[in-house]
This record gives C-alpha cells, sequence and structure tokens, in this order.
C-alpha cells in the first residue's frame, strides 16, 4: 500500500474526474444544474470519498465495503453522464471520453479489491497461539464409563452377543 492515501493512483484518476465533471457541471444553466449536475458532482465526489475511507479502515471487510462503495458511486456516475448525453449536456465525445476513464477507474478498484482479499488469505497470524491436536487411539485409553469385558463384548460380531 501506499504511505498516504493521496498517493493512490485510482484516487488520483477519480479526483481528476470528478473535478473536469464539476467544471463542466458549473457552465451549465441552474436547471440542469440543479437536476442533473448535482447528483452528478456527489456521485462523482463520492467515489473518491469512499476510496479514502476505505484506506482508512482497519479490517479487511470494512476496507472492501468501502470499495464496493465507491464502485457503485461510479455506475451511478456513469448513470448520469449518460442522462447528460440524452439530455443534450455532454456531447458523444465528451461522454465516451468520461465513460473510458470510469471504466479504467473502475478496473483500477477491482483490482485493488483483490488485492485486499489475496492479502487476507495469505496474512499468516503471528500473534495465535495453535495447540497441537491430541491423537486418540481406542485400544490404548481407559474407558470410564465402560469396563473392559463391555469393551470386548461391544466389538464382538452380533453373532457372538449373548442374549440376542
Amino acid at each position: 500500500m501506499a504511505t498516504a492515501f493521496e498517493d493512490l493512483r485510482m484516487l488520483q484518476a477519480v479526483e481528476a474526474i470528478a473535478d473536469e465533471l464539476w467544471k463542466e457541471i458549473m457552465t451549465w444553466g441552474n436547471f440542469p444544474r440543479d437536476v442533473v449536475g448535482k447528483q452528478m458532482a456527489r456521485s462523482a465526489d463520492s467515489i473518491g470519498a469512499n476510496i479514502a475511507e476505505s484506506y482508512g479502515r482497519y479490517h479487511y471487510g470494512e476496507k472492501l465495503q468501502f470499495l464496493y462503495y465507491a464502485r457503485g458511486s461510479l455506475f451511478e456516475t456513469k448513470y448520469w453522464i449518460n442522462r447528460c448525453q440524452k439530455r443534450g449536456l455532454l456531447d458523444h465525445q465528451k461522454v465516451n471520453n468520461y465513460s473510458r476513464k470510469l471504466s479504467d477507474a473502475a478496473r483500477q478498484i477491482n483490482l485493488f479489491a483483490n488485492s485486499l482479499k489475496q492479502q487476507k488469505r495469505t496474512k499468516s497470524k503471528p500473534n495465535s497461539i495453535k495447540e497441537p491436536s491430541p491423537t486418540y487411539n481406542a485400544k490404548t485409553e481407559t474407558h470410564s464409563l465402560f469396563s473392559h469385558s463391555d469393551i470386548d463384548w461391544l466389538e464382538s460380531p452380533i453373532s457372538q452377543s449373548p442374549n440376542l
């Protein structure tokens, strides 16, 4: 992992996307900015915010959960970008550019999540104590519930058992 979350390339990539979208949104009129722009700006900012929150978590499960939130926000941002194209707020070229960048970011998030899963699987637990499993042998152990003749009787075939 990087020494600071600001050094994460995937975070830098999604911050750049969010900043580009912000500049784009600020050129729109009041109604589109209020209806679509605010939602898209929030979802784009949420991608990076969840990556940062994931970085600050200690347990693998929490880290993964926030990466999944980031991925969800990424897909929400893609949704809003598609709406912008349909509503004439972004041209086809800009939509393709943002979609490509978001797809790259999604791959980076997935790779990061997979690396966390791999780390969890291979991480040894140096502070755990494990006692060796005892070996049991029925022939040499003493059975306080049964006498030796009872054990012999239980181990004998049914045809040799009395009263049967």
